[in-house]
C-alpha cells in the first residue's frame, strides 16, 4: 500500500502579511565601513597615518639593512673559505698539534674534513670545540657519497650540537652552536716527488655562521629600538604639528557657529595666503563680507520699502480723503440754498486733489519702471548743452526776478590738505557737450532740479548754471556704485586730479545747479534722493512737491551709469552735481607728452632762475 507523502501548502494569510512587512535592506559593509571611516575626526586619521606611514617605513628600512648586511657577511664568509682555504688544507699538520685525542680543535674555528677518492672519510681533519665541552659540526653528506653537493660552491647546511660534558651548557653557547654552518667542497690531491699523483680526493672546509647571525640579530634589535624611539617622536611630534595646524580649523568653527547664531559682525582669524587653511580663512571672510554687505543692504531695502508703502500710502490718503470729504460736503449741501456755488468749489477741491494723486501715482510709476530697468533708452544722442539751457529758460520764466549765470565747470587745485581741490564755478559760454543717453528722462531730470529751485527757494536769488567735461580715473560702473554724498563727490574730485595729470579713465559731462537760498543741513543733504523726503514737510503740499522728483532724477543718474549728489554752495544755498559719461579718454601722442615735459621742464628752470 503505498502513501502519498506531500508537503504542507502555507497559509495565504501569513503570505499576504509576510508580503506586506517591508524588509530591512542591509547596507554593504563597504558602505559601513566607509561611514565609520568619515566619523573619525581629521586630526585622528592625520596621526593615525603618520604612525602608519612611520611603523611602514621602520620596518622596511630595518628589514632592508638586515637583509644587506646577512648577504654582505655571507659573500664574506664565502669568500674567506674560498681564499683560505688551500692554506688551511696546507696547515693541516699545524691544526692537528692544537687538537685534542679525539681530533677536536680547541683554537681553531674551522672544521676540516678530508675524504678520499671514494669519498670514504681518511680520519683527518679538525672540529672546533665551543666552550663547556659543547661540540659544533656541519651536516655532510654520508661517508662514501657527496649526493647534492658541487665542487667549489658554499653551501649552508644545518649544525649537529654534541655535549661532550655533563654539565648542562649556559644557553647563548647552545644557541650559537645551533646555528648553521657554511661549507665549501674542494678537490684535493697529493703528489710524490716525480710528480705523479699518489692520493687525492675531496676536503670539506666549513665556517658556522653564528658571529653572522649573531651579528645581524644585534643590528636587527637596534633598528627595532631606533625605529620604535622614531615612531613615537613622530608621533608626539605629529600630533602637536596636526593640533597647531587644524587649531585655525577649530577656531573657523567656532566663528562659523557664531556666525549661525546671527553675528554676522565675526571674522576668521587672518593667516598667511600661501597657506590651504589661510587661503580658506580669506575665501571665508570674503564671502562673510559680502553676505554681511548683502544682509543689511536687504534689511535696508525692506526698511525702505516699509517707509515707502508707508509714505504712499499716506500721500495717497490725503487727496483720497479729500475728494471723499467734499463728495460728502456736495450731497450735504445740495439742497440748501447756493449749493450750485458751493458744489463749483467741491468740484475745484476735487479736481486739484485728483491732480496731485494722479501727478503723484505717474511718478510712482515712473519709478517703479526705472527700478525693472524699463521705460528708458540710453541709446540717443543727447545734446545736453540745449536741455540744460532750456531748463535755465525755464527757471527764468518762473522768477523773472531771479539773477542766472551760465558759465562752465573747472577744477581748481588743491594748495594743501586744508584746501583740497573742488569744483568751481567760472563765468562765460557753456560749452557743447553731446553724449549718448534718454534725451526726455535727462530733461526729466534737469526738470525736477529746477522745479525744486523754484519751489524751495526765494525768487530773488540768485543761481549759477555751470557745465564742463572733464577726465576722471574711474569707471562708470564704479562711479554709478557710489552712494550720493558729499564724500563721494571728493573721492570723484580726486579722479579728475589723476585722470587730468595721467590723461586716463573716461571723460564725464558735470553739470552744477548751485543756488543761494536757504539750502539744506548738511546731514540730510544725503537724504533728499530718498523717496517721499521733503526738505519741509509742512509746507510740501503747497510747494506742490511729492517727495519723488530727487527720486527720479538719482534713478535716471544710475541708470545712465552717473553720479548725483548735494553739496553746500559757497556762502548759502545748495549746489547739485550731475555726473555723466561720455566717451574714454584718448591717449596723447608720444610726442605731445614729451614736448610737454620738456616744457614743464623748462618752465620749471626759468622759475629757479
Amino acid at each position: 500500500m503505498s502513501q502519498d507523502i506531500r508537503q504542507p501548502s502555507a497559509d495565504p494569510q501569513n503570505a499576504q502579511k509576510n508580503a506586506a512587512q517591508p524588509c530591512p535592506q542591509r547596507v554593504p559593509l563597504r558602505r559601513r565601513i566607509g561611514r565609520k571611516v568619515q566619523a573619525i575626526p581629521l586630526s585622528t586619521k592625520l596621526v593615525t597615518c603618520i604612525i602608519v606611514l612611520l611603523t611602514i617605513g621602520t620596518i622596511g628600512i630595518s628589514f632592508s639593512i638586515r637583509t644587506l648586511v646577512s648577504n654582505y657577511l655571507l659573500q664574506k664568509t664565502d669568500n674567506q673559505l674560498v681564499n683560505q682555504a688551500q692554506m688551511i688544507f696546507n696547515s693541516m699538520d699545524s691544526l692537528d698539534s692544537t687538537t685534542s685525542e679525539d681530533g677536536r680543535s680547541l683554537v681553531n674555528t674551522y672544521y676540516v674534513e678530508v675524504r678520499d677518492s671514494e669519498y670514504r672519510r681518511t680520519g683527518a681533519g679538525s672540529v672546533p670545540m665551543l666552550r663547556e665541552g659543547v661540540v659544533s659540526e656541519p651536516s655532510l653528506p654520508s661517508d662514501g657519497s657527496i649526493d647534492g653537493v658541487t665542487l667549489g660552491e658554499p653551501f649552508t647546511t644545518q649544525a649537529v650540537v654534541h655535549v661532550t660534558t655533563s654539565r648542562m651548557p649556559d644557553h647563548s653557547i647552545m644557541q650559537a652552536a645551533q646555528s648553521p654552518w657554511r661549507v665549501v667542497a674542494l678537490p684535493w690531491s697529493e703528489k710524490s716527488k716525480t710528480g705523479e699523483v699518489k692520493n687525492s680526493g675531496v676536503v670539506f672546509i666549513g665556517l658556522s655562521l653564528s658571529d653572522q647571525i649573531d651579528t645581524a640579530n644585534t643590528l636587527t634589535r637596534f633598528c627595532a629600538m631606533v625605529g620604535i624611539a622614531v615612531v613615537l617622536i613622530g608621533v608626539i611630534l605629529g600630533t602637536i604639528v596636526v593640533q597647531s595646524t587644524l587649531a585655525p580649523l577649530k577656531r573657523i568653527e567656532k566663528t562659523a557657529a557664531k556666525i549661525a547664531a546671527g553675528d554676522l559682525s565675526q571674522r576668521v582669524p587672518d593667516l598667511p595666503e600661501n597657506t590651504e587653511v589661510g587661503s580658506l580663512s580669506m575665501s571665508l571672510n570674503a564671502m562673510l563680507t559680502r553676505i554681511e554687505e548683502s544682509f543689511h543692504a536687504q534689511e535696508e531695502t525692506t526698511e525702505k520699502m516699509k517707509r515707502f508703502v508707508s509714505d504712499a500710502s499716506h500721500e495717497l490718503r490725503t487727496p483720497l480723503a479729500a475728494i471723499h470729504g467734499y463728495a460728502e460736503l456736495y450731497k450735504m449741501q445740495r439742497d440748501m440754498p447756493g449749493a450750485l456755488e458751493r458744489a463749483d468749489e467741491s468740484i475745484a477741491h476735487i479736481e486739484a486733489s485728483s491732480a496731485r494723486m494722479t501727478v503723484l501715482v505717474e511718478d510712482l510709476l515712473s519709478l517703479a519702471r526705472l527700478d525693472e530697468g524699463r521705460g528708458i533708452d540710453i541709446t540717443q544722442q543727447v545734446k545736453l548743452t540745449s536741455v540744460v539751457k532750456d531748463a535755465a529758460d525755464d527757471l527764468h520764466a518762473l522768477d523773472p526776478n531771479r539773477g542766472i549765470t551760465c558759465g562752465q565747470v573747472v577744477l581748481q587745485p588743491g594748495q594743501d590738505m586744508n584746501n583740497p581741490a573742488r569744483l568751481t564755478f567760472q563765468p562765460g559760454q557753456m560749452p557743447d557737450i553731446t553724449l549718448t543717453g534718454d534725451a526726455s528722462r535727462l530733461r526729466q531730470v534737469v526738470t525736477n532740479i529746477v522745479g525744486n529751485i523754484h519751489r524751495y527757494t526765494p525768487a530773488d536769488s540768485s543761481v549759477e548754471v555751470s557745465m564742463g567735461v572733464l577726465p576722471a580715473s574711474i569707471s562708470p560702473e564704479s562711479l554709478s556704485r557710489m552712494p550720493s554724498n558729499e564724500q563721494s563727490l571728493r573721492h570723484l574730485v580726486e579722479a579728475i586730479e589723476v585722470g587730468q595729470s595721467m590723461q586716463v579713465g573716461m571723460n564725464y559731462a558735470i553739470v552744477r545747479f548751485s543756488d543761494h537760498g536757504p539750502g539744506v543741513p548738511a546731514e540730510a543733504r544725503s537724504k533728499i534722493f530718498e523717496r517721499f523726503y521733503t526738505a519741509d514737510p509742512s509746507r510740501a503740499r503747497q510747494k506742490g512737491g511729492t517727495g519723488l522728483g530727487m527720486a527720479i532724477a538719482q534713478s535716471v543718474v544710475k541708470a545712465h551709469h552717473g553720479f548725483i549728489c548735494a553739496s553746500g554752495s559757497e556762502g548759502t544755498g545748495l549746489t547739485l552735481t550731475v555726473v555723466l559719461p561720455v566717451a574714454p579718454v584718448e591717449p596723447r601722442p608720444l610726442t605731445q607728452a614729451s614736448d610737454e615735459r620738456k616744457g614743464d621742464k623748462w618752465g620749471r628752470r626759468s622759475k629757479k632762475q
